[in-house]
């Protein structure tokens, strides 16, 4: 099958290339620049210039695919986090308007926070909690409204994915505590963040896609949570920093952005993805990949 994939050059959708190519699908990878297309050509796939806000050029890879894995999403600036997300659900309409009265897949990517019970608990793959506050919402319900309109379309629920570069959310931990030279956490630190790492969250795309369930909710989760005070601490050993608790009034002014998130408690299930995709996570922990990361390199 051809596939038309998002976030190509992404922190996650380069992963995804060579498992697709893998299984003999050819890619055809969205991208902004020349740099990209030469980075997609390299790692052979066929490049397609276009970006989320050229809603022709999505609809333009779509209809020249057999499929399509959503991945890509505007992590510039979180600060706009609100306004990405409506930019994601823009995306996420036309990619299906391109697809829809076809059976061709439409694989779009949201938080595992989505699955998150009002009750408490962790997330898991059969809630989709309507009420949630992550503005991330807006991807799902796009996706929900699609599914009603018939379109063979399936959900990623991603955690905090990661390598020894890059750790989601965290990363942007590591930028403040290397520029405010405390690594800090929240209370008491016990809250905690699902995780998994980048090359298992890869596999499980590909997994997905090619399972082609309609309205499948998948959790892309190797650890069900992670202690932020664990976190911290792995941080502040890696920048040499010392590690300390912030009240949440002083979390506001320390993380800026971030303190929306830092305090959370989201822990995420994976056991219905483990038993519907045969998935079963084998890379390193995220404390580990924390543990050997290179902290005398400044993030991206």
């Amino acid at each position: 099958m051809r596939i038309f994939l998002t976030g190509a050059t992404g922190f996650i959708g380069s992963a995804i290339i060579p498992e697709l190519l893998r299984s003999g699908h050819q890619v055809l990878g969205l991208t902004r620049s020349a740099a990209g297309a030469q980075k997609l050509i390299d790692a052979g796939a066929e490049p397609h210039r276009g970006d989320l806000e050229d809603l022709d050029s999505l609809r333009g890879g779509a209809n020249r695919a057999d499929g399509v894995i959503h991945t890509a999403f505007d992590h510039d600036d979180f600060s706009n986090f609100v306004a990405n997300c409506e930019k994601d659900r823009r995306a996420i309409e036309t990619l299906g308007s391109a697809v829809k009265g076809s059976d061709r897949p439409l694989l779009i990517t949201s938080g595992t926070g989505m699955g998150s019970p009002a009750e408490g608990g962790p997330a898991t793959e059969d809630v989709f909690n309507l009420h949630h506050p992550n503005p991330r919402i807006a991807s799902e319900m796009a996706g929900a409204a699609l599914l009603e309109a018939g379109v063979n379309v399936s959900v990623v629920r991603l955690p905090q994915v990661h390598d020894t570069v890059k750790q989601g959310l965290i990363t942007y931990l590591v930028d403040v505590a290397r520029r405010t030279g405390v690594s800090a956490y929240v209370g008491d630190g016990a809250n905690r963040w699902p995780a998994a790492p980048v090359l298992d969250v890869a596999r499980l795309y590909a997994l997905a896609f090619e399972k082609r369930e309609a309205g499948a909710r998948y959790h892309a989760v190797a650890e069900e949570g992670v202690a932020a005070r664990d976190m911290a601490e792995s941080i502040g050993r890696g920048l040499k920093v010392p590690t300390v608790a912030l009240s949440p009034e002083g979390a506001v002014e320390h993380f800026g952005w971030l303190a929306a998130f830092v305090g959370l408690d989201m822990p995420a299930s994976s056991s219905q993805t483990r038993a519907r995709l045969d998935w079963h996570p084998t890379g390193p922990g995220l404390l580990s990949d924390l543990e050997r990361m290179d902290y005398s390199r400044a993030s991206n």
